[in-house]
């Protein structure tokens, strides 16, 4: 498993935007181009739910509920994935994942705090 680290969270309010950021170890560079990357995010008590991902080919799918909100994207010479979220709700209010599968092994980054006050 290797080690994702997320950064970007915070407290923010109704309407407001936050870029969350996630990076891959400099031992991956010269395969991070070809991962698929994705975050999930976590509310207590719930299960843990796909936001958005991106494939190596740089498709791109969203859940329903932030379609038009959030964009994905990714930066292979900073081995990083890059969350931007705007127009956010309180509905938003988790813990937000990155993650990605390789060589068969999946792999979590710590998680990040997003609060959304109304």
């Amino acid at each position: 498993q290797m080690r994702l680290v997320e950064s970007g969270g915070g407290s923010v309010q109704a309407g407001e935007s936050l870029r969350l950021s996630c990076r891959a170890p400099s031992a991956i560079l010269s395969t991070f181009w070809s991962m698929d990357m994705s975050w999930y995010r976590q509310v207590p008590g719930q299960d843990r739910e796909l936001v958005a991902g991106i494939t190596s080919d740089r498709n791109t799918h969203y859940a329903d509920s932030v379609k038009g909100r959030f964009t994905i994207s990714k930066d292979n010479n900073k081995r990083a994935v890059i969350l931007q979220m705007n127009n956010l709700k309180p509905e938003d209010t988790a813990v937000y994942y990155c993650n990605t599968v390789h060589q068969g092994v999946t792999s979590w980054g710590q998680g990040t705090q997003v609060t959304v006050s109304a």
